[in-house]
């Protein structure tokens, strides 16, 4: 039954067994299941290794200097090549600013995130957040 079904875990064919009139504990039946040989889907490691070509890394941040000023950073990095594309330094960014940096054309802007999103123009395309561990 477990061969046959392989998305069945031991309660289902615990109680499916039941049903047929075999009395036998939902203990027995999950130490006697077949484990599964390999993930029921992608890791994240063949996820990575089949879109890498694909991915980049964009990064806003902070650079505090010797002089105590604040320095802002927008680094796009490709991680095929583990190359730095474009890379830019301001001490006062503005919104207009960071799309320019971005390389996006006016209008069109990812909407798929993993950190928090700073709040500059998104052009009215609300960006989506992602779970920690999600591919």
């Amino acid at each position: 039954m477990a061969l046959a079904n392989p998305l069945w875990g031991a309660p289902r064919i615990h109680g499916e067994l039941l049903k047929l009139g075999f009395d036998v504990s939902q203990r027995t039946v999950a130490r006697l299941i077949p484990r599964r040989s390999k993930p029921p889907s992608q890791t994240w490691r063949t996820f990575l290794e089949n879109h890498l070509a694909d991915l980049v890394s964009v990064d806003f941040f902070v650079v505090p200097t010797a002089t105590f000023r604040v320095l802002y950073v927008f680094v796009v990095l490709l991680h095929h090549r583990r190359q730095v594309v474009h890379f830019n330094v301001t001490d006062s960014p503005t919104a207009a600013w960071t799309v320019m940096r971005s390389g996006v054309p006016a209008g069109i802007r990812p909407s798929v995130t993993t950190r928090p999103v700073l709040n500059v123009d998104t052009r009215g395309v609300p960006p989506s957040a992602l779970p920690f561990q999600s591919p």
